[in-house]
């Protein structure tokens, strides 16, 4: 009798303990990890959580937050990144590594649709396979720090979106779910995309 009355206890305490996780975080899951049985294109929403960095972009207070943007990260420059500030609009993540040629190539080009776009998409680049010193370099030499630069030196943006080499863009629309993946080389093509989620 008594390993009855012990089990439910136990359950009981251990959903208290549950629930008790990520409060005040603004977030429903660990930083940059990605649930086991949720990819990011699971575009369920929750409700949006009140931005507390200056990330850019960032849609009205009021949209829901689609998996795919459930994650916080750091800007090159050291910065808190809450990607739920990018909710109810388009947005572009763009795959980079400070040493790759290829990326160098599509800078200009993503820099432009981030400035033509500003205000109705979002464009964030994230930075992997090096060092921050080497990609704050990068962004100084490109010249694409006006829109937010992530430093994922540990790969757990790259991973949240199953990116596994650079030169990548994902596109996500306005109500997050995945439109576009691939390299589009000098970012020939992105605009044309970004125009389409945007018109």
């Amino acid at each position: 009798m008594r390993a009855r009355t012990a089990l439910p206890t136990a359950l009981a305490a251990a959903l208290l303990t549950l629930t008790g996780c990520g409060e005040g975080s603004g977030s429903d899951e660990p930083t940059g990890a990605s649930p086991s049985n949720a990819s990011p294109s699971d575009a369920s929403p929750v409700p949006r959580q009140p931005a507390t960095s200056d990330a850019g972009g960032g849609a009205d207070g009021g949209a829901p937050v689609p998996r795919a943007l459930r994650f916080t990260a750091t800007t090159v420059d050291g910065k808190p990144f809450d990607a739920t500030t990018l909710a109810g609009r388009p947005t572009v993540l763009w795959f980079w590594a400070p040493w790759c040629p290829k990326c160098k190539a599509q800078a200009a080009a993503t820099a432009k649709v981030a400035a033509d776009h500003a205000g109705e998409a979002n464009v964030v680049g994230v930075a992997g396979l090096d060092k921050n010193e080497a990609m704050k370099d990068f962004v100084a030499d490109t010249k694409t720090g006006g829109f937010p630069q992530l430093s994922d030196e540990n790969g757990e943006v790259w991973k949240r979106f199953e990116v596994t080499e650079q030169s990548r863009y994902v596109i996500l629309d306005k109500e997050g779910k995945t439109v576009y993946e691939g390299v589009l080389p000098s970012g020939e093509g992105l605009a044309e995309k970004v125009a389409g989620l945007t018109g």
